[in-house]
């Protein structure tokens, strides 16, 4: 049998000279397969008008361009995958939306897949529309585990977090600095309701005690009553399970409230967008989990660079995890030669992975938590910011192999 060493040198050559792009899984460059349609169509289908809007939105199309990009100029000439499109569509946060856009993007737009879907009642449905129409789902931004839990299957990928991960990384951090005693304010849907159950487990595990837990309406602009109700049991914590707009809205009105000198605020699910669309002073020393950080290191940076030329804006982890997932589904495409999907998910499962939102990844097998280096922050004081944007102090690396659960018994594959 004729050696592939040559091949894998001239792969590995390739990624150097790109350094931005994945080397992922490695391997020989798999040419002459055959495409659907002969093209790759990536449908992403997110919040664009909504409180999820900027934390992703219509800015992850443009990191979605980048991986496509990274792809081409890695691959030139020998790419499998010569012509991609990309799709988008607003799901509006609403799970029957999501349902019928996602079989709009497989049945009549032709999607090999679908990125993204924040609102976990949103990525449940289009999660069960990959099952049904054998396509594949990567999620990147919602947090329920039942994406590797009881609505686990084939075609479904979980990328960048989860509930568990938040609630081990912020829950454990805050009980540890004396924090025994919390009040928990919830979104009353899947996202929230999952948020919920992590974070009072992994409270309860540190050894403090979630004295309530409340429900609100999703969206919400007005968490007065709320935040009057969290405080009623003067708890040390008050934790706030909402995300982007939500979140933005409950922490001014904390602060308003004249909060802070009663309560640590505890933020379950934060970007960096949230940060800069209410300013620093509003957040400063708040403790939470993050998936990926811009400014953590020069490969990050450099990333971000390019993203910002483009956008204006800094990206959120969101943004890279959205850029991770295509360009490691075009790197799979590219060791099976094929777009089809049960060959791309053989490509994916159990593969190590690195780039740049994946440190230390690994994809696993089991239930398809994609498993990868996650971190514990503080949000900076006004004085420690030295240029705009730069708002978070990473306190430390959480490992990949502590950051995520064990493979849960609800997943049947």
């Amino acid at each position: 049998m004729r050696s592939k060493k040559p091949t894998v040198v001239l792969a590995a050559a390739m990624c150097g000279s790109l350094a931005l792009a994945s080397c992922g899984g490695g391997g020989p460059t798999a040419v002459g397969g055959k495409l659907s349609n002969d093209k790759v169509v990536i449908g992403l289908l997110n919040d664009q008008s909504g409180v999820y809007k900027d934390l992703s939105g219509p800015n992850s199309k443009v990191a979605i361009q980048m991986a496509i990009d990274d792809y081409k100029a890695k691959y030139g000439d020998k790419a499998v995958a010569k012509t991609i499109e990309i799709v988008t569509a607003d799901h509006q946060n609403k799970p029957d939306i999501a349902n019928t856009k996602a079989q709009e993007m497989y049945d009549r737009q032709n999607a090999d897949i679908i990125l993204d879907v924040p609102t976990s009642s949103a990525a449940l449905a289009v999660a069960t529309q990959a099952k049904a129409k054998k396509k594949l789902f990567i999620n990147v931004t919602a947090a329920t585990t039942a994406l590797t839990g009881a609505s686990c299957n084939k075609y479904t990928f979980h990328w960048a977090y989860d509930s568990y991960m938040l609630a081990h990384g912020t829950g454990a951090a805050m009980v540890a600095q004396g924090g025994k005693n919390w009040s928990i304010v919830y979104p009353d849907y899947a996202f929230g309701q999952d948020m919920n159950k992590r974070f009072t487990a992994a409270v309860k595990e540190a050894g403090g005690t979630v004295t309530q837990s409340i429900p609100t309406p999703f969206p919400n602009d007005n968490f007065a009553t709320f935040i009057t109700k969290a405080a009623s049991t003067k708890p040390d914590v008050i934790g706030i399970m909402a995300a982007g707009g939500d979140l933005v809205n409950f922490v001014k009105q904390f602060n308003q409230a004249g909060m802070r000198d009663k309560a640590t605020l505890a933020v379950g699910l934060m970007f960096i967008t949230d940060i800069h669309s209410l300013g620093v002073d509003q957040f400063a020393g708040t403790t939470f989990t993050d998936a990926w950080y811009w400014n953590f290191d020069a490969q990050n940076r450099a990333w971000a660079d390019r993203f910002t030329a483009k956008t204006q804006t800094r990206p959120s982890f969101a943004h890279a995890g959205n850029y991770s997932a295509a360009l490691q589904y075009l790197e799979a495409v590219q060791r099976a030669g094929t777009d089809n999907s049960d060959a791309v998910v053989k490509e994916l499962e159990g593969k190590k992975l690195n780039d740049v939102f994946l440190h230390n990844g690994t994809v696993r097998a089991a239930d398809h938590r994609v498993l990868h280096d996650a971190y514990l922050a503080k949000v900076k004081t006004k004085a420690e910011v030295t240029e705009d944007w730069d708002y978070e102090k990473i306190l430390s690396t959480i490992p990949a192999d502590k950051a995520f659960g064990p493979v849960s018994a609800d997943c049947k594959m």
